[in-house]
């Protein structure tokens, strides 16, 4: 199992039919093949379709630690070269 106990399928021998009313519905609702597939397993296995797991950077957010180095080279990318902007 992945870090993020998500895992890889393949999936084979998809019927047309199946696969026509996926792609029209993610072009009609302007979501990817993968989303909308998803969304119809969810469903089919008795899931909330709106269940959606987020893959944001929320565990960082108060990580940041002061780096005075760091600073510095940000203060040195905000020097103006006056010959270059003439």
């Amino acid at each position: 199992m992945k870090r993020d106990g998500k895992r890889q399928y393949t999936v084979r021998s998809i019927p047309s039919a199946v696969d026509r009313v996926l792609r029209q519905r993610a072009r009609r609702q302007n979501k990817s093949l993968n989303e909308v597939a998803l969304e119809a397993l969810r469903l089919g296995v008795g899931l909330d379709a709106a269940e959606h797991v987020f893959d944001d950077l929320d565990a960082l957010v108060g990580t940041w630690e002061e780096d005075p180095d760091f600073e510095a080279a940000l203060e040195r990318q905000d020097v103006v070269d006056r010959k270059l902007w003439r």
